[in-house]
């Protein structure tokens, strides 16, 4: 996708940032396979990206919904084939499926628990954002080259316009992540951290009005 002006992809009122598998058992203290060097840059760059992203889209006023890996049955028979095959799945309620402390979901922000790699085939988050007004995504989380991809394009097929913030995301390797995003990027506008921060901040907000003089 081109890259194109703000004005055509920020709707304040429809516009929403979905925070992609952020949680526990993906980045935090419940990771089964911890590594070392993939927990350094998330820290490092884009843990700091993705809050400062949060702070922005909660202070303009955007929806904001988490995804997170975890099944609905304790053993989880309702996951995907793929993640039944690769063992990819966390109990309901357990700590691996919370979302991070520092991306902590507040007020009444959505959470969606998934059992596949995109949240549109597993969760009702196709019918939550045409109830909601959205009509663009704004994408953000793990992995590049998995949940990322798979949620970009489905967005995408689904008629959502997709922003991906690219500073924002991260895959196992540097490698993978740019791959991912070269191999996606006919499907959404790439921009980083620091563009969509500013492109918020300079949105106007709706005056307050007053009850009397």
């Amino acid at each position: 996708m081109p890259s194109c002006p703000p004005a055509e992809w920020l709707h304040p009122d429809g516009t929403a940032l979905l925070l992609v598998d952020l949680q526990q058992g993906t980045c935090g203290d419940a990771q089964p396979r911890p590594d070392p060097d993939f927990d350094r840059r998330f820290r490092a760059t884009t843990l700091p990206n993705a809050q400062r992203v949060l702070a922005a889209a909660r202070q303009g006023g955007l929806e904001v919904i988490h995804t997170v890996i975890a099944n609905l049955t304790a053993d989880g028979r309702d996951r995907s084939f793929d993640y039944k095959r690769c063992g990819m799945g966390f109990p309901p309620g357990s700590r691996a499926a919370a979302v991070i402390v520092e991306l902590a979901p507040v007020a009444d922000e959505l959470v969606l628990p998934k059992s596949s790699s995109s949240p549109f085939s597993s969760t009702s988050l196709d019918y939550l954002l045409r109830n909601l007004g959205v009509r663009t995504v704004v994408v953000i989380g793990l992995l590049t080259d998995q949940c990322i991809d798979h949620t970009v394009k489905d967005a995408a097929d689904r008629g959502y316009r997709v922003v991906c913030v690219h500073d924002a995301c991260q895959a196992v390797t540097p490698e993978r992540h740019a791959a991912a995003l070269a191999c996606f990027a006919g499907y959404a506008e790439q921009i980083s951290s620091g563009e969509f921060v500013a492109v918020l901040n300079a949105e106007p907000r709706p005056q307050a009005t007053g009850s009397g003089s």
